[in-house]
């Protein structure tokens, strides 16, 4: 089906504590390569995401720093957002569950499925901190998984094999309040009936076999197992969240899972709020010929694939998500990123340690994607990216295109004349990688996307390098005119196909070449810079090398994080 619009959503960050590497290669990066593609491409795309801020990490990280949950995601908010606008994730909305718009968006939703009698009221058994005094949410207790035997299971999830959980099924629950194990006691809550709803669930995950297969097999081991899906709690005995709007549910608040996906609705809402058509979000989320695409990371597929569409299908008002291309997870240097233990690479951090060098670890991130499994970042591997790669391929490409069309043209775009056959043959190659690049994005495989990109910057420095026109020029001056104009060409489209990976390297290309910047379709152009335009004099050098005391210093700083 060809869609008429496309709402690309990324995971929404809890706000409890900074951005770090694990998070940009699960979800962000794609995201944001996605839609910059469309966007090249002339696509209408709304690319929505904001602070996660209901979660109970936050009350966690206040009770442990003396603070307000208002206060710990004020700072957290402004500190992600702030780092994702200077990477160059390219959000055109990013909001927070703190909001009144999505306080109001929340309810209404959870109002909706409440009058058309879609919850279950039950009463249950829950664990109760005698000690702190409070009910106790899934992430407040925590215990031996029963399927794997990791010792630190959430009461929700066990991320270390992935399996959903409820707090009873855990061995040895212990309250991360207090560390006293809990008692149960009676509490009502209202439930999704994810067991009665299951055919229609199971219908719609059938129907997306086209989904990566670490989604669609995760999706389909649920509603496969012994047990089936089993109805969910959607509220929550907590005093910070969207509080739940029926009477009887004093001291209650959504279900952090009910109330965090509609933070895309409501960001969108945000997003046209204050211009002329203030309705227009219902197009991107209500129309059949809008296409909804989640970027998550594999621990969040139950939510976005099951949980989600569950509560949309009920409201029945929405479209569906088409695609949920989840990545696994990143290591590093070898080990899991643990944001307890400080073994991670913090967003904001390497943005003031590697200043004006987002695009190499866009691109290492790229590069290293856990597409399909597991993979792992290392600062040797960020160095050879930078210098073998980026600095000694694409670089220098570009630099011996400009420095030479300066020097010998007065950066004046020579003319063409006689195309060798192996010209015609370089050209026509160059014109294909449009495509070749698009064809991969279309099926979310970016590290092969990147890998292609960079294909034509090689080209590109094997041409010049096979034709020598630093020598040629001293017996065939008219030769080098057309091995130039071809160079030249290729440096433009390569501005134009790098965008989507490299957003800062393309913007400074562009300048370079003294050239407003191009669409994705002009890439299959064979002249998209004409003979006799000038480009800019004093080009710069894209990428520098980055020397073996930098990445020491960066290893070193992990090292003592174990200390």
């Amino acid at each position: 089906m060809t869609f008429k619009r496309n709402t690309v959503t990324a995971a929404l960050p809890y706000a409890n504590g900074p951005v770090h590497i694990g998070h940009l290669a699960g979800c962000y990066i794609p995201a944001d390569i996605y839609v910059r593609y469309l966007r090249s491409k002339g696509d209408d795309v709304v690319f929505v995401c904001g602070s996660d801020e209901h979660g109970v990490p936050i009350t966690i990280k206040a009770k442990k720093e003396g603070i307000t949950p208002q206060q710990v995601v004020d700072k957290y908010h402004k500190m992600m957002g702030d780092s994702f606008k200077e990477f160059g994730i390219s959000f055109d909305v990013y909001s927070r569950t703190s909001s009144k718009i999505h306080h109001e968006t929340a309810s209404d939703f959870f109002r909706n499925l409440y009058d058309k009698g879609v919850f279950t009221e039950q009463v249950t058994e829950q664990y109760y901190d005698e000690e702190a005094k409070q009910f106790l949410a899934d992430r407040y207790i925590i215990g031996t998984c029963p399927k794997c035997a990791n010792e630190n299971a959430y009461g929700d999830q066990c991320e270390k094999c992935g399996t959903s959980l409820s707090p009873t099924e855990l061995i040895n629950p212990r309250s991360t309040l207090s560390g006293a194990k809990p008692v149960l006691r009676q509490t009502k809550n209202w439930f999704l009936p994810l067991d009665k709803l299951s055919p229609k669930i199971k219908a719609y995950i059938e129907s997306h076999p086209d989904w990566k297969a670490n989604v669609y097999g995760q999706c389909k081991s649920w509603l496969d197992s012994g047990d089936g899906l089993q109805p969910r709690a959607m509220t929550r005995d907590l005093d910070w969240g969207v509080p739940v709007p029926v009477d009887g549910a004093d001291g209650k608040v959504l279900y952090v899972w009910f109330d965090a996906p509609i933070g895309y609705i409501s960001a969108t809402k945000e997003l046209f709020a204050n211009t002329a058509e203030p309705n227009k979000w219902e197009l991107y989320w209500k129309d059949k010929e809008s296409r909804l695409i989640h970027f998550i990371g594999k621990d969040n597929i139950v939510f976005h694939c099951i949980i989600f569409p569950a509560m949309l299908m009920e409201q029945g008002e929405f479209i569906l998500p088409d695609n949920v291309p989840a990545n696994e997870f990143l290591n590093l240097e070898g080990d899991k990123i643990s944001t307890s233990r400080n073994w991670a690479v913090w967003l904001h951090e390497y943005l003031i340690d590697f200043k004006g060098k987002e695009d190499v670890l866009r691109y290492t991130l790229s590069a290293n994607m856990p597409e399909t499994k597991d993979n792992d970042f290392t600062w040797k591997d960020f160095q050879t990216k930078n210098n073998s790669e980026l600095a000694d391929i694409y670089g220098n490409f570009i630099n011996r295109v400009l420095v030479l069309t300066n020097k010998n043209y007065n950066g004046i775009v020579p003319e063409a004349s006689e195309y060798t056959k192996g010209d015609l043959l370089i050209l026509e190659e160059m014109t294909r990688f449009p495509d070749k690049i698009a064809d991969s994005l279309d099926k979310f495989r970016f590290r092969e996307a990147q890998s292609e990109m960079m294909n034509l910057a090689r080209l590109g420095n094997k041409y010049l390098a096979d034709q020598e026109p630093w020598k040629l020029i001293k017996t065939d001056e008219k030769r080098v005119r057309t091995i130039m104009n071809i160079a030249v060409q290729i440096s433009a489209n390569l501005a134009i196909v790098c965008e989507p990976f490299l957003p800062f390297t393309s913007a400074k290309l562009f300048k370079m070449l003294n050239l407003s910047p191009l669409k994705w379709s002009h890439a299959k152009n064979s002249n998209n810079i004409s003979a006799g335009h000038k480009i800019n004099e004093n080009p710069e050098i894209l990428f520098t090398k980055i020397e073996d005391e930098q990445v020491i210093a960066q290893v070193n700083k992990l090292e003592e994080s174990k200390n």
